[in-house]
């Protein structure tokens, strides 16, 4: 299995070199592993995560694609789908089959059908559009929906921080 995995992650490795989605660096931490990757994710243009640089680690499982990889940024992180360790919660990187909480249509779960590259921009999609009603970080998900100006405040620390720039004046 894992011999059909690493053909898999090394010929999605090569498309995205060949042919980069904007905004999004990611390929093997080193070449001896391909079932550790890191990936830099730029924030969306036109969102309070705009400019920011955002590192993250994949993991892939021995039987990719059967099972998704699991996806962690690896600096702060504020964000109604992202829990406070830095885990990435979206429903491309759910298990397959049904959701046993009954949220998630199958669809909208994982298939060996997915790749690297979809999985890297949903989360660029979900950070310019966060699923509150399915937070991971129910404080970020409280303050997104109640107060989006603070929640930007926080934001655009977070991406400045992220730069190495300090906090604007406020």
């Amino acid at each position: 299995m894992a011999g059909s995995a690493l053909r898999r992650l090394m010929a999605e490795y090569k498309q995205l070199t060949i042919n980069p989605p904007e905004g999004i660096l990611a390929g093997p931490v080193d070449e001896e592993n391909f079932f550790e990757w890191e990936a830099l994710i730029t924030g969306p243009e036109g969102t309070c995560w705009d400019g920011g640089v955002f590192p993250a680690k994949v993991i892939f499982p021995a039987d990719y694609p059967l099972s998704p990889p699991k996806m962690k940024f690896m600096c702060d992180m504020f964000h109604p789908n992202v829990y406070a360790d830095g885990r990435v919660c979206i429903s491309i990187l759910h298990a397959p089959g049904e959701d046993p909480t009954g949220y998630e249509s199958r669809s909208e779960r994982w298939s060996p059908v997915q790749s690297v590259e979809k999985i890297l921009l949903s989360v660029v999609s979900l950070l310019a559009e966060p699923n509150d009603e399915s937070p991971a970080n129910v404080d970020a998900a409280k303050l997104w929906r109640e107060n989006r100006n603070e929640f930007e405040k926080r934001a655009i620390r977070l991406v400045r921080s992220t730069l190495g720039l300090p906090p604007p004046d406020c």
